[in-house]
């Protein structure tokens, strides 16, 4: 198993679909934000863009004169839709701590890689219970572009210290995600449970698939503890 490699010393997660369930509350605050903007786009078509931040999310609905002129006020809106009706309702998926506390327990780095605002990361941590188990994490503010550009991957290797990209594995939901990490030259691994079919996250280039962080540890420390 790819996090069982000698050579790898840190985990960077994204955290939307991959350590909190809220990938559907994402496409509803941006389904609702674009048809208030005179934008009636179907909630799946919307689904298919979150893990990419405003800035890739945007020009797929709208024109460029149309982010010009309103994009700011679209996205302004739509966040203050999500933290007040979504955000308070959102949940961790199974064993995010149990998980992140076995890395780190044998001697792994863990950082976060997002293109979600601060404040909405530091809720997610709270959320997942993880506050005191984060080393270090990106957000939105930390990159020019999200992914699946590599910014905000390069802005978390450059808060681990500069590593040497062979040893950090990025865990994601997303083929935005894999995009971003292989671009970054990191290796990735997908999981089921932010909704893209396995073929997807494979194409995209993850080195391997998951269902779920829970099945993430079980596999992780089947293999670590037969090891011993």
């Amino acid at each position: 198993m790819l996090l069982h490699d000698a050579s790898v010393t840190a985990v960077l997660f994204d955290v939307d679909g991959t350590l909190i369930d809220s990938v559907d509350a994402h496409a509803r605050a941006w389904t609702e934000a674009l048809r208030t903007w005179g934008h009636d786009v179907a909630f799946e078509t919307v689904r298919r863009q979150i893990g990419k931040g405003a800035d890739q999310l945007l020009p797929v609905f709208l024109s460029r004169q149309e982010i010009e002129k309103v994009g700011d006020d679209l996205q302004a809106w739509r966040g203050r839709l999500f933290q007040r009706r979504y955000l308070p309702h959102l949940k961790a998926f199974p064993a995010v701590r149990p998980l992140l506390e076995r890395l780190i327990a044998d001697g792994k780095r863990i950082g976060l890689a997002s293109s979600a605002p601060q404040d909405e990361l530091a809720e997610y941590k709270k959320i997942a219970g993880i506050e005191d188990l984060i080393g270090s994490q990106t957000a939105a503010d930390d990159a020019e572009r999200s992914k699946p550009h590599p910014d905000i991957f390069e802005a978390a290797l450059a808060k681990l210290g500069h590593p040497d990209p062979a040893s950090v594995v990025v865990v994601g939901d997303t083929p935005y995600d894999a995009e971003a990490a292989a671009k970054a030259q990191l290796r990735s691994i997908g999981v089921l449970c932010g909704g893209w079919p396995e073929q997807d996250l494979l194409r995209a280039g993850c080195s391997m698939v998951v269902r779920d962080p829970a099945a993430l540890l079980a596999r992780y420390a089947r293999i670590a503890d037969n090891a011993r």
